[in-house]
């Protein structure tokens, strides 16, 4: 028996450089692993589509799909738009099945290269005088910005920083120009602000303008920008864990605050809601001028 190809499913960036790291990790992750069919696409903004890595595949005999989101939180790609594209090549393709895993964050591994990333920051400046502010993408998902919460305290226990604040660069607040202001109230002096992202891509490029910005207006604190994650080798080994974990139907899925689960305050009307792919212009299977804006 042939084990099931891994399909990795990024959201899509607008920003090419970004759109290139995802595929040369696929293709690097496919090379490490003779073998093992590895495609991946995107559901919007970016080439492959994901319809045109599983036509592909399935072209090229592969039948059976173990499908790893390549997000590092879950929210609402990740709980609806993602299974709804997978069951769309399902009907597009009979005879073929789609195991579905969970986001890569949080996991040690992860933390291990963020911590990496502020010691590059830091370049032998002490960690003790240092406040990092983890910034996430951010959501109108509690539950996902909640998670990235979670990454900061779990990047601060044991690894001796001064303390770890949280920010989000779009839908959710503190913005990062909040979360800088924050750091400088509980009286930082060296602040590494740390992008919680995979890629390169507009949005970590938002966040280092944006604390670039609030830096030159408070020269009393010294502001240091971290970069991505990028294609690490722990990126690489966790992805291969979550295909694993798909392969064992091991996903333990967090439910206990998920707004389809729970009556979250203010998001109440989203218990029990059908999920419904939302318009991705990018499909072939849409016809394009009907995009609307994510809701989500």
């Amino acid at each position: 028996m042939n084990p099931p190809a891994l399909l990795l499913v990024g959201h899509g960036t607008r920003d090419a450089a970004g759109a290139e790291a995802f595929r040369s990790f696929v293709a690097a992750l496919g090379a490490a692993h003779p073998g093992l069919p590895v495609g991946g696409g995107f559901i919007e903004l970016s080439p492959p589509p994901l319809a045109d890595s599983v036509r592909e595949m399935v072209t090229a005999g592969v039948r059976d799909f173990a499908a790893v989101p390549l997000v590092l939180v879950s929210a609402g790609h990740a709980k609806g738009d993602i299974p709804a594209a997978l069951a769309r090549e399902r009907e597009r393709h009979e005879g073929t099945s789609y195991a579905y895993g969970r986001p890569l964050g949080p996991h040690p591994k992860l933390l291990t290269v963020l911590e990496r990333r502020v010691d590059e920051a830091l370049a032998g400046a002490g960690r003790a005088g240092t406040t990092v502010l983890l910034v996430g993408r951010g959501s109108t998902d509690p539950d996902a910005n909640a998670e990235v919460f979670k990454v900061a305290r779990l990047l601060w226990e044991g690894r001796g920083y001064a303390g770890v604040e949280t920010a989000f660069v779009s839908l959710a607040e503190p913005s990062v120009t909040a979360g800088l202001d924050r750091c400088r109230l509980l009286g930082a002096r060296r602040v590494v602000v740390l992008p919680y992202f995979l890629f390169t891509g507009v949005l970590p490029d938002r966040v280092r303008e944006q604390a670039g910005t609030w830096a030159a207006a408070h020269d009393g604190t010294d502001v240091r920008c971290a970069e991505v994650i990028g294609p690490e080798p722990e990126l690489a080994e966790l992805v291969m864990e979550r295909y694993r974990e798909t392969l064992r139907g091991d996903l333990r899925m967090n439910c206990d605050s998920c707004v389809y689960r729970v009556g979250l305050p203010g998001f109440e009307d989203r218990v029990g809601a059908a999920q419904k792919p939302h318009h991705h212009p990018d499909d072939p299977a849409h016809t394009h001028g009907h995009h609307h804006a994510h809701t989500h």
